[in-house]
């Protein structure tokens, strides 16, 4: 067997192989005989077809099954003996089973690159850090009361903090649209969950009052369908509630189940700890591998890229799924190309890296991980923990995280770091 690599543009490779003529010829010889013993021919018996027969009427078939034999016994070798390691599996570009001495076959590919990652010492990040004042503890317990506040029926006009029920239909030149309508429709005003001019025209309204309101859905409205354009509604107001919002007392800890409020508070603080740091955690790692990606240009394989950009789209389409939506048909996995070359490269930097310094992850470290991620399951926790433990393949996820977080320590000790402060209120309202 011979090889001859032939370098392409960027990282494109191409191989050619040249195996003995003979070796092919007895492949296709060998396929025949088989096809003989086991094909169907009008004249003969089943088993009783000549080679020539079968050579005549299936010949180009046994040379393309003998060709993929070839390929598949010589391939590996190949490469191995071309030194070069494809990044995918080859595609097979050009067959030559018709020379004097030798079978040449020809695959295409495209290889990992080299990569000579940037000094650490030379990178600055910035790095996040948030402390919980007592106003944002006052802000989340007003928030829990919130959850439980009742709603008494009064017999008055409606102002800011009531809710309402009423009925509506929404008509845009004189049609009604799609989730237009709705009876029976609970809001609490003041909260600015509808379009600007809603809320706004049955303020100051008692029950039993009709509104007629026009106004247009903003331009960078969510439904681009219908953003910008001008809506009619008509509006019964059915009934106003006036909020009563319930006691700091033994009774409502229990709600959240707490014995009683300093129990809460407590409990309370340990969440917004946990929840705050898992958003600065994610914001920090994303600052420190965007300044990594940032400082180190290279390219990476286009199937790659392209096999990341799927994965993308099957994944924003399950969550479309999940809410209810449908996404397009005929979205194309490409306008995910950005991100996926973007995940591709740090993906290759983070192997790199962790290869560098001989990373290693134990399974200990593993089942260790998985615990501390079972804490914010609360009572679900140990169905978490056997969900990884049913099925070993699981935990590759848990190890990638481990290994990305020993990556960033190993940036984090050379880098130039700058703390960032930033308040409670900065991270909680982005998420």
């Amino acid at each position: 067997m011979k090889t001859s690599l032939e370098t392409l543009e960027g990282l494109k490779r191409s191989l050619t192989i040249d195996v003995s003529i003979d070796t092919f010829n007895t492949k296709v010889d060998k396929i025949l005989k088989t096809m003989a013993s086991q094909v169907s021919v009008d004249g003969f018996r089943k088993g009783k077809v000549p080679v020539s027969i079968v050579k005549k009427r299936f010949g180009d078939n046994a040379k393309s099954e003998a060709v993929n034999e070839i390929v598949n016994e010589t391939l590996v070798d190949a490469l191995a003996d071309a030194k070069v390691t494809p990044a995918a599996r080859p595609s097979l570009t050009d067959v030559d089973s018709e020379g004097d001495t030798n079978f040449t076959y020809t695959v295409a590919f495209e290889v990992f690159p080299e990569i000579k990652l940037a000094d650490f010492s030379k990178l600055a990040i910035d790095q996040i850090e948030v402390d919980i004042t007592k106003e944002d503890e006052d802000r989340t317990l007003s928030g829990l009361q919130e959850q439980l506040i009742e709603f008494k029926e009064v017999k008055r006009k409606s102002k800011d903090g009531d809710r309402v029920t009423v009925d509506f239909v929404g008509t845009i030149e004189g049609e009604t649209f799609e989730g237009g309508d709705a009876k029976d429709f609970k809001l609490v005003l003041g909260k600015g969950t509808m379009i600007p001019g809603f809320e706004e025209s049955i303020t100051d309204v008692a029950a039993g009052k009709e509104v007629e309101l026009d106004v247009s859905f903003p331009d960078d409205y969510q439904a681009t369908h219908l953003a910008g354009k001008p809506v009619k509604f008509n509006i019964s107001v059915k009934e106003v509630g006036s909020p009563k919002e319930p006691k700091l007392d033994a009774a409502f800890a229990k709600k959240f189940g707490e014995d009683n409020i300093d129990a809460l508070l407590v409990s309370m603080k340990e969440q917004m700890r946990t929840e705050i740091d898992g958003r600065i955690d994610q914001l920090n790692k994303d600052a420190l591998f965007n300044a990594l990606a940032e400082a180190n240009k290279f390219d990476v394989p286009q199937g790659s890229i392209d096999a990341e950009a799927h994965n993308l789209l099957e994944e924003m389409q399950e969550r479309m799924q999940q809410q209810g939506q449908t996404a397009p048909a005929d979205m194309p996995a490409s306008i995910f190309n950005e991100e996926a070359e973007r995940r591709v490269k740090l993906g290759l930097m983070i192997n790199q890296i962790s290869s560098d310094a001989k990373m290693a992850v134990t399974m200990e470290q593993i089942d260790a991980r998985i615990q501390e991620m079972s804490q914010s399951y609360g009572e679900n926790a140990q169905q978490m923990v056997d969900y990884y433990n049913e099925d070993v393949t699981r935990k590759s996820s848990v190890e990638l995280m481990i290994v990305e977080k020993m990556v960033q320590d190993v940036i984090l000790e050379k880098a130039k770091i700058k703390v960032v402060k930033k308040k409670f209120l900065d991270i909680t309202e982005k998420a």
